[in-house]
């Protein structure tokens, strides 16, 4: 650096030390200008700085403290910006009547908060994005079981993507006494996105075709489009023949789901009842444990919730191998202190029966945390209880 620019830089610092004690009240990041105000150069690149850390500072929002969300959650808007964003057919056409009528409940049961579906059904469609797979697939569950991950069919197809017994073996999944796979909304997801991504590049990317195939088996369909004389890549389902009707209706009924929650997502108070935090919910190996409530002892998870979850196991633990199970990720200690001590400037302005919760019939530790925005092992510790305590209805807890 040259002696006329270390002097520069000092003068300047030396103005601002001056000038920055009077402006505590300006934000800490430059605020972009209007998009129809004219910008200097000078102006522009000063719009560019941003500061070094890695996260958004607080924004003050009147006598409240809005932190940026921790990492391990989600947020209902940005869970259906994500499946927006990747379905291969973002513009709905027009949807059978029948179909639109039949899943007219799904946006309701999707922005349901007391409900796992929103959570699952993230965790589905980010396993589809990090595959390039259509989101499209995401709403498979919603046909087959409901987003039931315990669901059984009289049939005999099981769990969250109902697999039929020789699909599941044949993907990995195992059924033995006591223990089932396709149960396990990790280990199932995992092999049904694998299986879709099998069909997806057989059937040169189009996603209809795949779902005909998920439905009534890969060869059954590959044999009709032979039959049909029709390129993959661009066929229309109709134009196949010889596939039993439930299958043309599986296409279709996708496509009425799509156009449900597309039509969803234009609705202020739909959106709005979406903006809250999810959890995220993360597949993970469950080492060294003999049953899921020790699992859940030892990592401050609260066993009911993962027993939900979890239903392949809720009963007996499998005899080989390591199980997985869809867990929600906690917050880091640090984001859950700084929760507290955001809630805690907000002091005596705020009501105090907000920050306390009674507890009803129902309720989980996980549950309540979600509805406050922290973390389970947070609200535990707030409140002097363990991962394995018994909530019981009426008790009062510390919620900030």
């Amino acid at each position: 650096m040259s002696p006329d620019r270390g002097l520069a830089l000092c003068c300047a610092l030396a103005v601002a030390a001056l000038v920055l004690p009077g402006c505590t009240g300006a934000p800490s990041r430059p605020v972009a200008p209007d998009a129809g105000t004219p910008v200097s150069a000078p102006e522009a690149a000063a719009a560019d700085i941003q500061p070094e850390e890695s996260s958004p500072p607080a924004a003050a929002q009147g006598d409240h403290i809005v932190l940026p969300p921790p990492p391990s959650t989600a947020t209902g808007l940005s869970i259906y910006d994500a499946f927006r964003g990747g379905l291969a057919e973002p513009q709905c056409g027009n949807a059978q009547p029948r179909w639109h009528k039949h899943f007219a409940h799904a946006p309701r049961r999707l922005g349901d908060p007391g409900s796992d579906t929103l959570a699952l059904f993230g965790h589905v469609v980010e396993t589809l994005r990090e595959a390039r797979l259509p989101t499209e697939f995401a709403l498979i569950p919603f046909i087959e079981s409901g987003y039931a991950p315990g669901a059984r069919s009289k049939a005999g197809p099981a769990g969250l993507w109902q697999f039929i017994g020789v699909t599941a073996r044949h993907h990995g999944l195992r059924i033995e006494p006591g223990y089932d796979a396709r149960l396990s909304p990790a280990e199932s997801t995992r092999a049904a996105v694998q299986y879709l991504k099998t069909l997806y590049d057989r059937f040169d990317g189009n996603w209809r075709l795949t779902a005909m195939a998920y439905n009534a088996g890969e060869y059954r369909v590959l044999q009709a489009l032979r039959h049909s004389g029709g390129d993959a890549a661009g066929v229309a389902p109709g134009s196949i023949r010889g596939l039993p009707p439930v299958t043309y209706a599986y296409v279709e009924k996708l496509h009425a789901l799509a156009c449900l929650i597309e039509e969803a997502g234009e609705q202020p108070q739909w959106r709005a009842g979406l903006d809250h935090p999810v959890p995220r919910l993360q597949a993970r190996a469950l080492e060294d444990a003999r049953s899921l409530d020790a699992w859940a002892a030892r990592h401050g998870q609260d066993p009911a919730t993962l027993r939900r979850l979890n239903p392949a196991l809720a009963g007996r633990w499998p005899s080989r191998d390591t199980p997985w199970a869809l867990v929600p990720e906690t917050a880091t200690a640090s984001g859950a202190t700084a929760a507290a001590t955001a809630a805690g400037m907000a002091g005596a302005a705020a009501d105090p029966q907000a920050a306390t919760h009674t507890v009803r019939k129902g309720d989980s530790a996980w549950s309540i945390a979600r509805r406050y925005g922290v973390s389970p092992r947070h609200l535990l510790e707030l409140n002097g209880l363990r991962a394995d305590s018994v909530l019981r209805p009426g008790m009062v807890l510390r919620v900030q």
